[in-house]
């Protein structure tokens, strides 16, 4: 009988997020994938969890993916895990989830923390529908990416390294203009911040600070026109 791959979400910061169904399914299972084995250590010795650990990350992937699928369909059941958040959320998660389901493995989530939900929730900006894009490319495909955003009315998430947040705001200002976003770092942690206002605003007051900590950018979606609000409502314009 083919075992069964559980996608655990761990906290993104304070480890008293971690939920009690995910504690019982990481002491369960006969063993966890990890991102990074050292910052995985930090968590399981934690909680007292003592269970083999391999490690599985975006430059491994293609290797160790069909190893931990030929376990599971020998009986084993795999948690995997990330340094921060919920599996496949800008992450090689995806990749085992897929080949996992493509030998009929069972795949099952135990929710949790999110940095992108937690962020979009408390940024003020509209959070009934947004579109998540992840980290911006940081060479390649950069103008484009911006660019092929610029129309797009949703509330747009971003994840940003904190030496990248001063360009890339930079480029949204180029790009979609001043709009209004809420720059959160340091979720759920000690230190955590969330900044609001116009790009431009953001901008000045990063100029003579250097940021710390992952960072989410929730920036507001293209503002409506005055024409298509007049055109939508009925109204002769």
């Amino acid at each position: 009988m083919a075992g069964k791959l559980y996608l655990v979400a761990t906290p993104i910061g304070n480890l008293q997020d971690m939920t009690l169904r995910a504690l019982e399914t990481l002491r369960r299972v006969d063993l966890i994938a990890v991102e990074d084995t050292r910052h995985a250590a930090i968590l399981l010795r934690h909680y007292d969890i003592h269970k083999p650990a391999v490690s599985y990350h975006d430059f491994n992937e293609r290797k160790v993916a069909p190893q931990l699928v030929a376990q599971m369909q020998e009986g084993k059941s795999i948690a995997l895990i990330t340094d921060a958040g919920t599996p496949g959320i800008s992450d090689p998660g995806f990749y085992l989830v897929r080949a996992a389901l493509a030998e009929n493995i069972v795949v099952e989530a135990i929710p949790g923390p999110a940095a992108v939900v937690a962020a979009v929730t408390i940024s003020g900006l509209p959070c009934d529908r947004f579109v998540f894009e992840g980290f911006p490319p940081a060479k390649k495909g950069r103008q484009t990416f911006f660019q092929n955003l610029a129309n797009e009315p949703r509330t747009i998430v971003l994840y940003e390294a904190p030496q990248r947040v001063a360009r890339t705001l930079q480029d949204i200002l180029t790009h979609w203009g001043d709009r209004r976003v809420a720059l959160a770092r340091e979720m759920t942690k000690i230190h955590e911040e969330v900044r609001r206002g116009k790009v431009s605003e953001i901008l000045a007051g990063l100029q003579e600070q250097t940021l710390r900590g992952e960072c989410v950018l929730v920036v507001e979606g293209r503002p409506k026109s005055k024409a298509t609000v007049d055109s939508e409502s009925g109204e002769q314009i």
